[in-house]
């Protein structure tokens, strides 16, 4: 890159105090964009970062009736600072709703992919911001085989959510092996999963 952020964002669905930690720290020398997760504790995470990253493309579930209201909100009053502020909203099916069968939810990530594969493609990220929910796994997915059919890399950071103190989220579980970065926000998971990076409490 030239050093300058030409930044992308794209940004998933859903959930209290935060401190504003600069976790993407290590990624300022690097074109960004993100995908991201529980709304209300994505939305915290974004209110601590520059309007540099932006263009920020949110993704959510097509079934998700209350994701999109807290969006705009956020972003109407990101505007009544910064007039240039720039964002988009895409849906795409919801790859597994809750406790649904671990069969069934292969047949919906798939077809989630169909969808979360094209988008990723015309979005092209630089860096996938997400925390939790299903819906950030086929777009992560698309994300990974972008970059091994050599047409874009994005780096992938997952926050793991406030509410995970002794497990991760079944999110969680996959994307601990494809992520860039892994942040946590409690001792024992940085115990249990040594690839991670504790920074305390973040949302």
């Amino acid at each position: 890159t030239d050093g300058t952020l030409n930044t992308n964002v794209i940004l998933f669905d859903s959930a209290g105090e935060m401190e504003c930690y600069d976790i993407f720290h290590m990624l300022t020398a690097v074109y960004l964009v993100f995908a991201g997760g529980h709304t209300t504790e994505i939305l915290r995470l974004l209110s601590c970062l520059s309007e540099s990253y932006s263009p920020r493309h949110y993704v959510f579930a097509d079934s998700d009736t209350m994701s999109e209201a807290k969006i705009r909100s956020f972003e109407q009053k990101r505007a009544e600072t910064v007039p240039t502020s720039q964002f988009t909203l895409d849906r795409i099916p919801r790859s597994r709703e809750v406790r649904q069968s671990w069969t069934s939810s292969v047949v919906t990530t798939l077809y989630s992919m169909l969808y979360s594969l094209p988008l990723t493609y015309r979005r092209k990220p630089d860096l996938i911001l997400c925390n939790g929910p299903g819906t950030c796994v086929p777009v992560c997915i698309s994300a990974l085989l972008l970059g091994l059919l050599g047409i874009k890399r994005a780096i992938i950071v997952y926050v793991e959510s406030i509410c995970r103190v002794e497990t991760l989220s079944l999110s969680g579980k996959i994307l601990y092996y494809f992520s860039d970065y892994f942040i946590v926000q409690w001792p024992d998971l940085k115990e249990k999963y040594p690839k991670s990076i504790y920074l305390g409490r973040i949302v």
